[in-house]
């Protein structure tokens, strides 16, 4: 979701683009009824619906200004209201809880959170393996919105970068070429140009972490399953490179976003992950996890 540009010098279009790319300055493909451009008065310093546009899959944007300023956090949970991706219950002991919130109050994801079964401590694993969650990125999962010839990589930069040019690649016909982030773990903004170091400079964080689903009830899952989590686009959000490898694999109770205006949504998404695919969570994170809610 891209702010409005006044009060900023805009990036000249050659900046971004390329003669091969198309080029696009909003998310293309968000709901009719979730996607919205904002815009800011000069007189005020509230954040107001300016626009529409039709069609997508799941994705949250940043709303934020390059000023500094910050959306109203309600509007942070509605638009995670849709950002969420259907699970699918198994039979291996997931609890078949719907993903799909139904209310933006955070009192509902506190009441997930009472009930999601707690562990003394995370245990301690030598056996995790990233591939034990199948190939990386793969498009050929049961995740929502896989199936359409891009690689989940390439779907979450699309979904979260704004100024976005186009370019295809063998993974997906339709990459991000160049375009811009504001990391949500951090506040920072990040060009993004599709070469040699652009993997280290974005990438795509777990929320709530691989090796940390593995510990807490992950080793469990069939093949399936654990990839459809790997993949699942509610638990992936694109971040600058710095802040994911300082969170590395770690839980709440040892590492939430520098961000603070991002603990709410931060928060809620992990909690509804983790009761949404059946997961245990550590003692010492519900506390960090209620503090982070109460800003909502």
């Amino acid at each position: 979701m891209a702010p409005s540009n006044r009060g900023r010098r805009r990036r000249s279009s050659s900046s971004l683009s390329s003669p091969t790319a198309t080029s696009s300055r909003t998310p293309a493909r968000w709901p009719t009824k979730w996607w919205a451009a904002t815009s800011r008065s000069s007189t005020t310093s509230r954040w107001r619906v300016s626009s529409t546009r039709s069609s997508g899959p799941s994705g949250w944007p940043i709303w934020t200004s390059r000023d500094g300023g910050t959306v109203a956090l309600k509007w942070w949970l509605a638009l995670f209201a849709f950002a969420m991706a259907a699970v699918f219950a198994a039979s291996d002991g997931l609890t078949g809880v719907d993903p799909h919130i139904g209310s933006t109050d955070a009192r509902a994801v506190l009441a997930d959170l009472a009930v999601i079964p707690a562990l003394a401590e995370r245990p301690k694993s030598t056996d995790y393996e990233r591939s034990s969650f199948g190939e990386a990125w793969t498009d050929g999962t049961d995740a929502r919105g896989a199936g359409n010839g891009c690689d989940t990589r390439n779907d979450i930069l699309d979904r979260d970068l704004r100024d976005k040019v186009f370019t295809a690649i063998d993974s997906c016909p339709r990459a991000v070429a160049a375009g811009e982030l504001q990391s949500p773990y951090s506040g920072r903004w990040i060009v993004f140009r599709r070469g040699k170091g652009s993997g280290a400079k974005v990438q795509i964080d777990h929320i709530v972490p691989l090796a940390y689903a593995w510990s807490m009830g992950a080793r469990r899952w069939d093949a399936v399953v654990r990839q459809r989590f790997a993949n699942d686009p509610a638990n992936l959000v694109a971040v600058d490179g710095e802040a994911n490898q300082d969170k590395s694999d770690k839980q709440p109770s040892r590492w939430m976003p520098a961000n603070a205006a991002f603990h709410c949504q931060y928060a809620s998404q992990f909690v509804r992950v983790v009761r949404a695919y059946g997961l245990y969570l550590d003692r010492a994170s519900y506390p960090v996890l209620r503090k982070a809610l109460a800003t909502c």
